[in-house]
């Protein structure tokens, strides 16, 4: 069961657009907090990915997303929304005790996402 969810988050984020993928961590996450984990300095840009106003985004960033995407949408068969970005927030001891927020946005996108499949599988 947990590894067809693992799947299919994966699937999910693959075939998401960047629009959709900004739109739903900006609901779920906050603007300003998607920004910081795609690591752009304008929360309004998440806005303007989510609208389609901007359809490129750099690569960097959109592999920040998708890999942020993928966590929420893992986790959130789990757990609800509050515990999904409370989660994002807090410290993680399976990342040293940095939030996965920030992992994300300091690259760590595969020690993010082990942190995330390690907290659904002691769920």
């Amino acid at each position: 069961m947990e590894g067809q969810l693992i799947e299919r988050a994966h699937r999910q984020s693959v075939h998401a657009s960047a629009a959709e993928v900004a739109g739903y961590l900006q609901e779920l996450l906050s603007r300003r907090l998607v920004a910081y984990i795609a690591g752009v300095k304008d929360a309004k840009t998440v806005t303007r990915w989510a609208s389609g106003e901007v359809e490129n985004v750099r690569h960097e960033n959109e592999k920040r997303l998708r890999t942020a995407y993928e966590i929420s949408q893992l986790l959130v068969f789990f757990d609800s929304p509050r515990v999904v970005k409370a989660w994002f927030i807090g410290l993680n001891p399976q990342l040293g005790d940095v939030s996965p927020a920030e992992a994300i946005h300091d690259g760590e996108l595969k020690e993010a996402m082990s942190a995330a499949r390690a907290f659904v599988a002691g769920g």
